[in-house]
């Protein structure tokens, strides 16, 4: 890992952007050091690699940070740009099954079936169905009950 200043850390990950502009990945770590003297100030250090042959970092001090946050964020918007958009499909469809569960724990189950003969079967799927519609329920009443303790001892 080489330690540089912050004009040479700002110029290599534009040119680490620029070469891994159509495939690859950076991977950026920041990390809060201990003072070297007594004083409540701590030093950041700010690391870079693409996870093969490039590593490097730049220590900030406090009093450097604003300056450098200013011209840090301002290269990683402007590299940023090539990112793909978030696939949404996924969510959704997530959010499609969550709402489809939640409105089985709610809908009630009706035992209408006759417990012998032809519909026996029928009935006894919805006994199992309305039992483990209970028991979610049940589940659902617990986490909400803690959360709401949760919620109560923070405040």
């Amino acid at each position: 890992m080489t330690l540089v200043d912050h004009d040479t850390f700002l110029k290599n990950l534009t040119a680490l952007f620029e070469s891994t502009k159509d495939h690859g990945s950076i991977w950026l770590t920041h990390k809060r050091q201990e003072p070297q003297s007594d004083t409540q100030e701590f030093p950041c250090l700010v690391r870079v690699t693409d996870g093969k042959t490039t590593k490097f970092a730049t220590k900030v001090e406090s009093s450097e940070l604003i300056k450098f946050q200013a011209h840090y964020g301002a290269l990683l918007k402007a590299s940023m740009l090539t990112l793909r958009k978030r696939d949404k499909k996924r969510e959704k469809l997530r959010a499609e099954e969550a709402a489809k569960r939640k409105k089985k724990m709610t809908e009630p189950v009706m035992l209408n079936s006759s417990k012998r003969g032809k519909g026996r079967r029928q009935y006894q799927r919805k006994l199992r169905a309305l039992q483990k519609q209970e028991e979610s329920q049940a589940k659902f009443q617990e986490r909400e009950a803690s959360a709401k303790q949760k919620s109560e001892t923070i405040v």
